[in-house]
């Protein structure tokens, strides 16, 4: 089976810091390539990875402003579908725009659809819909108007999130935008006596100006910047708690299979995926409103950790999805072979 993996070039693969699509195809095309399966992974040229890499885009446009992102991306995804016959299978994380090059070719394209960045796009999805074979990363965030060949929940690598001791102190995780709640994370902890860490990538800088910032005093809360590696595992496992108190139907969240990898316990607000991600009262709690989250917070000792744990490695491994990929990838050319 030879697939070519067409990452996003927003970030090189994987990403140093941020770049939560650009992690997960870089797990999934580790995974494949530790199965024997011949993979070339279609990234940015300082990206790094044990299949073969086919870079033509120097570096992420989000790393380096002078690239012109819609100029580099159609060259990018150009350079696939040009070599389209060289492969089995075509895996686009790229988002919609691969899907207009998919019925120039032979070869079937799976494309997971990393969430709708808004209604507008919808068309380009629906175009394609029953040529390219779509993969959810949810059943949350699966569009009523299309049609899914899999739902297939993210993996991450169990090992380099490894128990941690928990700690006193909650956790922020994510982008620093109106939807992610890092405000109201700051008035949950307040509310409740902790203190809170903050952690990730200032998106919004009006929001962060306004409502973020200005809270930030080094003591009650701690802004811990963008991190990564060993650094992000650390943050993750000395917390008393994740604060997950979103403000929109998330896709999936990375950051809450990644604390409970390391024991931490997740209170989120029951929107989007974290119904399918969460067991409540077993690896957190799912609330309502704010009130209901400051009154979880009261009673967030009794989560075992070891049970955060123990579900993450059942059910959110790299392992798993690769299974879960493979699968699909073996059904669809089967098909595909018997057409």
């Amino acid at each position: 089976m030879r697939i070519a993996m067409l990452a996003p070039i927003s970030w090189r693969t994987p990403p140093r810091g941020y770049g939560p699509w650009e992690l997960v195809t870089s797990l999934l095309t580790e995974g494949l390539v530790a199965r024997g399966i011949d993979v070339t992974l279609f990234a940015t040229q300082d990206s790094a990875t044990a299949g073969t890499l086919a870079g033509i885009v120097p570096r992420g446009y989000s790393e380096d402003p002078s690239l012109d992102a819609k100029v580099w991306e159609i060259v990018h995804v150009a350079e696939v579908f040009e070599r389209a016959a060289a492969f089995d299978l075509i895996h686009n994380q790229a988002d919609f725009v691969p899907l207009a090059f998919s019925r120039l070719v032979d070869t079937p394209v799976v494309t997971t659809i990393h969430g709708f960045s808004s209604e507008r796009i919808l068309p380009v999805y629906r175009r394609y819909d029953g040529h390219a074979h779509y993969v959810a990363i949810s059943d949350a965030d699966r569009h009523p108007g299309l049609t899914y060949a899999e739902t297939i929940h993210h993996g991450i690598r169990i090992a380099d999130f490894p128990a941690g001791p928990g700690g006193e102190d909650l956790l922020f995780f994510g982008r620093f935008h109106p939807d992610k709640g890092a405000a109201v994370a700051i008035d949950a902890a307040a509310a409740s006596g902790r203190r809170l860490a903050m952690a990730g990538l200032v998106q919004d800088q009006g929001y962060w100006e306004r409502e973020v910032a200005p809270r930030i005093d080094g003591e009650q809360v701690r802004y811990l910047g963008v991190v990564g590696g060993a650094e992000r595992a650390r943050a993750l496992g000395s917390a008393r708690a994740l604060l997950h108190l979103i403000a929109f139907d998330e896709p999936f969240g990375l950051s809450v299979v990644e604390a409970m990898a390391c024991g931490t316990p997740v209170i989120a607000y029951r929107r989007g995926s974290m119904p399918e991600l969460i067991e409540d009262g077993v690896t957190g709690f799912l609330v309502d409103g704010f009130d209901e989250a400051v009154a979880a917070l009261a009673r967030i000792d009794t989560i075992d950790r070891a049970a955060c744990r123990r579900a993450a490695i059942a059910r959110f491994s790299v392992e798993r999805m690769t299974d879960r990929y493979t699968a699909l990838y073996e059904r669809l050319l089967a098909g595909r072979d018997r057409r």
